[in-house]
């Protein structure tokens, strides 16, 4: 395990490194002048000569990026072309927001994917795996806004019962808690399809396999069957999704952010587009790819502890 997890590591510095060139690239053939960004549309071709100067614009491209890659080195990602913010301060401020409610809608994902697809499989070609199947189909149809703005409409506006958008109060108090619904079942629909899908059917070939059928010949009973005996390996590729998924919504929930008015990881990452802000946009992107590596990481450490047959020495 601890070579697997050393192996990882490596695998990380060298993608981040990979990542880093390709967006850093990109952005400098990119359209747009980061020194017309920061002085405004009223500068003198010398003021933006300056400021060019003073940020290093004027160098070869190659220099500039082993000077960012220096930079990263030391833990210095940059400053925001709009607000003069560190690219490392705005991601901490805007990260425990989407981490809350990544963490929330993946609650939501698990509990009804799991349990909907663990049910359709024990009752399998019944109405109830029927409805489930076509329950998760319209999860996935649906869009993640379309799904955000008929809650809002639902229980913001018309019930009044829960809060528009933003996330500004603590998890462990009750207004907290309120803030995290709405968009939690928004993101968490789409990704619960998927895990009630994929649960079903690796239920179905687990109760199918020849131990399942002798524990059922011994007179085992049905519950400890489904719960204790195939639930535990129908799960790994279960987990795979939820893995995926997870890393994903870590990685920033663009449009549920966005319908929401949450300030998030995701949120971030838009603006800085829309607004050229080239510091900002790769510090996102290489939390993104190092968010997936981790999680990817972590899932590969619960495939062992799930399947004891498993083994990375």
């Amino acid at each position: 395990m601890l070579v697997l997890i050393v192996r990882r590591l490596f695998q990380l510095v060298l993608l981040l490194f990979g990542i880093s060139f390709i967006v850093f690239m990109s952005m400098f053939i990119a359209p747009g002048d980061p020194a017309a960004i920061i002085a405004g549309p009223t500068a003198s071709a010398s003021d933006l000569e300056a400021i060019r100067a003073s940020m290093g614009l004027d160098k070869p491209v190659l220099v500039q990026y082993l000077d960012y890659l220096a930079g990263v080195l030391h833990g210095d990602f940059g400053y925001s072309y709009q607000t003069g913010q560190s690219v490392s301060d705005a991601i901490i401020s805007r990260f425990p927001n989407t981490f809350k409610l990544a963490v929330a809608s993946m609650i939501v994902a698990m509990a009804i994917g799991i349990f909907a697809g663990i049910i359709s499989a024990i009752k399998h070609n019944s109405w109830i795996d029927f409805s489930s199947t076509t329950i998760a189909l319209l999860g996935v149809s649906i869009p993640n806004f379309w799904l955000g703005a008929m809650l809002i409409l639902v229980f913001a506006v018309n019930l009044q019962i829960l809060p528009v958008g933003g996330l500004s109060y603590s998890i462990f108090s009750l207004e907290g808690i309120k803030e995290l619904v709405l968009p939690a079942i928004t993101l968490g629909t789409a990704s619960a399809a998927l895990i009630a899908r994929m649960s079903r059917s690796s239920m179905l070939e687990v109760i199918q396999s020849d131990y399942i059928r002798t524990a059922k010949a011994k007179g085992v009973k049905k519950r400890s069957i489904v719960w204790v005996h195939a639930l535990r390996n129908a799960m790994i590729p279960v987990i795979t999704i939820i893995g995926i998924d997870f890393g994903a919504l870590l990685g920033g929930t663009v449009i549920t952010e966005q319908v929401f008015a949450i300030n998030g990881v995701g949120r971030l990452m838009i603006d800085a587009i829309a607004a050229r802000d080239f510091p900002i946009i790769q510090g996102t992107v290489l939390l993104v790819a190092a968010i997936f590596v981790v999680v990817n990481l972590i899932i590969d450490i619960i495939y062992a502890l799930i399947d004891p047959r498993i083994s990375y020495d």
